[in-house]
């Protein structure tokens, strides 16, 4: 078993927050200084999604803040973009700031926003980094060539839905754009792919945790997976883990707002070699566990199968 999960999972329900929400759910996750950050999304009562904050000394325990985060943006370009609410946040530390991508959804469909902050404490968004339609946006914690790269996974009908990397000088204008990883015909992540927790750097390539999608009878199945990208040229993929680390197995994770579904928006690498990751349970609660760093690696490199 290489993750762990936790003995008090769920580690943050609904009934954690002090105002009314039906779920907690796909956070992004970091450390700051000594405290753990949890940025979640949590759907209101009719439906659409805010951001929510919570805080933790030891990584498990946390205690959410008594008012949300980010809630939809009521003026300015971005108000048109986030109508029907805002999801899914991923946390890149990089240049002194934390870098916090969102997906907005509006009646013209999702595009992903970007926002930044030093302290938690308040937030300033900076632009809307794509068009339509495009989720999964995960920001490398370095530069390449003095450009930043980030991951991520646009909506087709024509492809199979995919992973893709793209460069960008300024964090606003972004392009160089490649096709890098796709999902594999009749394995656990056949359907659809997307990059999860931002990449962690190793001695031996960037891991990516991504998650993939199966389609059955019952419904889609939601499982996380391991993939190796090079740690000069992250476009360049060395190994794609072969089999699934995680899959839907407690009940909170099978049953929820969205059956059968675990999903990892972020993950912090400790000093020991280990590494929490975090991920909703069934769109519904947030569950953590641990694995070792290099034992993912190894996953990946002793059981691989092509990237594309």
């Amino acid at each position: 078993m290489l993750i762990t999960r936790h003995p008090n999972n769920p580690i943050l329900t609904k009934k954690d927050i002090p105002y009314t929400v039906a779920t907690v759910h796909n956070a992004g996750v970091v450390k700051l200084n000594d405290t753990y950050i949890m940025i979640f999304r949590s759907h209101l009562l009719n439906g659409r999604s805010i951001l929510g904050k919570a805080e933790s000394e030891d990584g498990f325990d946390f205690v959410a803040d008594k008012k949300p985060f980010m809630v939809p943006a009521t003026e300015g370009v971005f108000k048109e973009y986030e109508e029907y609410g805002i999801e899914d946040p991923r946390i890149t530390f990089l240049n002194g700031e934390y870098l916090i991508t969102y997906s907005a959804y509006s009646r013209n469909g999702v595009r992903i926003g970007l926002a930044k902050t030093t302290d938690f404490k308040s937030v300033q968004r900076i632009s809307l980094i794509t068009e339509a339609d495009y989720r999964n946006v995960v920001i490398f914690p370095e530069m390449f060539n003095g450009l930043y790269a980030r991951l991520d996974r646009p909506h087709s009908e024509i492809s199979p839905w995919s992973i893709w990397i793209s460069y960008s000088p300024d964090l606003i204008h972004w392009g160089e754009s490649k096709l890098i990883m796709k999902p594999c015909q009749y394995h656990w992540d056949e359907m659809k792919i997307g990059p999860g927790a931002p990449p962690i750097k190793t001695p031996r390539g960037w891991l990516n945790i991504y998650h993939g999608v199966f389609p059955t009878m019952a419904g889609s199945v939601y499982r996380l997976g391991v993939a190796l990208h090079d740690i000069q040229d992250p476009s360049k993929i060395i190994a794609v883990g072969d089999e699934w680390i995680l899959q839907p197995e407690e009940a909170f994770e099978i049953t929820g707002y969205v059956h059968n579904v675990v999903f990892c928006c972020g993950a912090v690498p400790e000093e020991d070699g280990s590494i929490k990751i975090y991920w909703g349970g069934a769109d519904s609660v947030m569950c953590v566990g641990i694995a070792n760093v290099e034992e993912l690696v190894d996953n990946c490199l002793d059981n691989s199968r092509p990237a594309l």
